[in-house]
């Protein structure tokens, strides 16, 4: 098995939506673009990883969303040596399609009062649902690593939550674990390393902003 040296996760880079909450109820999420703003962020994100990969060759993932393919085009790595697959399991959260801001806003309230793992946005998804997405990608992911010729690098460009959701599922991190964690800021990123022991690392960890308060007596 021809596993890579790293897989490095990005959150996209500053979006309409993240700028101005109120276009949510004019376009869909799926459309929003990155900000001025954000395709800096992307293009300063797109300085370090051509450092880090250097000349060696990358296979990408990428959400299907308009935000999360102009940031992976803002990074300007080598096309020739890159290979690209959009990749449905990757995408946001949904929360439902047209949205009301008030309501959004009032149920974003009631996830962070019943929890952000557990919480079904009204017609849209639980952050589990996205947790059993990102498995599922997961389990695609390591069949391709079964290839002699898999590139040393992977590259996924997808959002906050669903960055968080991948890592849990990869680091077998408690449900606690997880709501006690902030998503990355727009175009940060988070690498899981192969370390010495065959085991993989991540870089860093994410900010945590309160401690792990467990369910039940697993640990």
């Amino acid at each position: 098995m021809a596993r890579p040296r790293r897989i490095v996760l990005v959150r996209h880079g500053e979006s309409e939506g993240n700028e101005d909450d109120s276009i949510y109820e004019r376009v869909p999420d799926h459309a929003l673009a990155l900000t001025e703003k954000g395709v800096r962020q992307a293009e300063a994100t797109g300085e370090r990883l051509r450092e880090l990969f250097g000349g060696e060759r990358v296979s990408a993932y990428v959400s299907p969303y308009r935000r999360t393919h102009q940031t992976l085009a803002a990074f300007g790595l080598d096309p020739s040596r890159l290979r690209v697959r959009e990749e449905p399991r990757l995408r946001e959260q949904d929360w439902g399609n047209w949205q009301d801001r008030e309501d959004v806003r009032k149920q974003k309230q009631y996830r962070d009062a019943y929890g952000h793992f557990f919480y079904r946005f009204a017609q849209g998804e639980s952050g589990a649902d996205v947790y059993d997405r990102a498995g599922a990608f997961l389990e695609s992911l390591w069949r391709s690593f079964e290839l002699p010729d898999h590139p040393p690098n992977v590259l996924i460009v997808t959002h906050g939550l669903t960055m968080r959701l991948f890592c849990m599922r990869w680091l077998h991190w408690s449900v606690a674990e997880f709501e006690s964690l902030s998503n990355p800021g727009n175009a940060e990123t988070r690498t899981l390393e192969l370390g010495a022991d065959g085991r993989y690392h991540l870089d860093r960890p994410f900010e945590q902003w309160c401690v792990p308060r467990p369910y039940g007596t697993c640990t």
